[in-house]
């Protein structure tokens, strides 16, 4: 899509920060690790990121935003109460009122909105990125009428976007056949990832990350969410099989990621699973791991287990192939 010049002669972009103060989330790691770069690639182009102001914000983003983001000075991070309403509603409102209003005011030539959630009403060029469709072709993840209806919505907005951002080519297929999208409107724009040689070489440092963890001598490794469609049991019985047909039992299972609050259809707790399997301390579930530390934690395992059912992407397994570790993964479509 060709960018044009607002009035004062320099290329506005507008974002969506919606994200920015989560990290946690994937989009939160995508709009962090782009806005660190984008800027200094367009540097005659103004980027204003409209950040919501809410309590419960993300604060391991904080170092991160200040290391990444704060050199650049075409980068314009713009906090914006949120208006006081029930947070699904603040959300919809944000979206859908808040930031076609701030592109307006900005007089931006382009609002990029960095994850599924295109306004009706754009007052300017606008394109959205959609990371997969899960949503929309997952049973689990459908819900209830509230959010099959916002599924809705931001199917239609999309379809009124002037382009649409994907970063895998199974992406762009679903879109183009799930949304009716034409397929000229897609672009596909791979993920990508930091160069981590240094650091997974550096025996200090993966020492320290090692300490820092209480990381077994020698491990295999599961990192990401527990949401079903992650199918973490099935790393957890995939193990458990090592095990019964004589893998060495000094090899255990490191469980990496916020655990699920409560133990769910939805999002299974697999401190329960493992503990059906018979599993008790050979799997170390080990939390939250910080942004800088993963490389390492990577490096270190002699494998790197991800059988997701469905993904628009998959970065973690770029991120452990990366780091040189080997990946067992699904066959599933991605």
């Amino acid at each position: 899509m060709e960018e044009t010049q607002n009035r004062a002669g320099a290329r506005c972009i507008a974002v969506n920060g919606w994200f920015w103060n989560e990290l946690g989330a994937g989009s939160g790691q995508y709009l962090h690790h782009l806005l660190a770069w984008m800027p200094r690639q367009a540097a005659q182009t103004q980027f204003d990121l409209y950040v919501p102001q809410r309590a419960g914000n993300d604060r391991r983003s904080s170092a991160f935003s200040e290391s990444r983001a704060s050199d650049a000075a075409n980068l314009n991070i713009i906090p914006t109460p949120l208006v006081k309403l029930p947070r699904n509603l603040a959300k919809l409102w944000w979206e859908q009122v808040q930031m076609p209003l701030a592109a307006r005011h900005s007089r931006a030539d382009l609002l990029w909105v960095p994850y599924w959630a295109a306004p009706l009403w754009q007052p300017c060029p606008t394109a959205v990125t959609i990371h997969d469709l899960i949503h929309l072709l997952l049973p689990a993840y459908r819900g209830g009428r509230l959010q099959q209806f916002y599924t809705a919505l931001v199917g239609h907005t999309a379809r009124r976007a002037d382009a649409i951002l994907t970063v895998s080519q199974a992406g762009a297929r679903d879109i183009v056949q799930h949304l009716g999208v034409p397929g000229e409107k897609v672009h596909v724009v791979y993920n990508g990832m930091h160069a981590v040689d240094a650091q997974v070489r550096d025996a200090t440092h993966l020492q320290q990350v090692r300490t820092k963890y209480s990381l077994p001598a020698r491990y295999f490794l599961y990192l990401g969410g527990f949401d079903v469609r992650k199918n973490v049991q099935a790393t957890l019985r995939a193990y458990a099989r090592f095990l019964s047909q004589g893998g060495d039992p000094q090899v255990k299972m490191v469980i990496a990621g916020k655990l699920p609050a409560q133990d769910s259809a939805f999002a299974p707790d697999p401190q329960r699973e493992a503990a059906e399997l018979g599993l008790g301390e050979q799997v170390y579930f080990c939390g939250w791991v910080d942004e800088a530390d993963k490389p390492a934690i990577y490096a270190q395992a002699l494998a790197f287990f991800f059988p997701s059912l469905y993904e628009g992407f998959g970065l973690m397994v770029l991120e452990a192939m990366g780091a040189g570790t080997p990946v067992v993964t699904s066959a599933s479509r991605q």
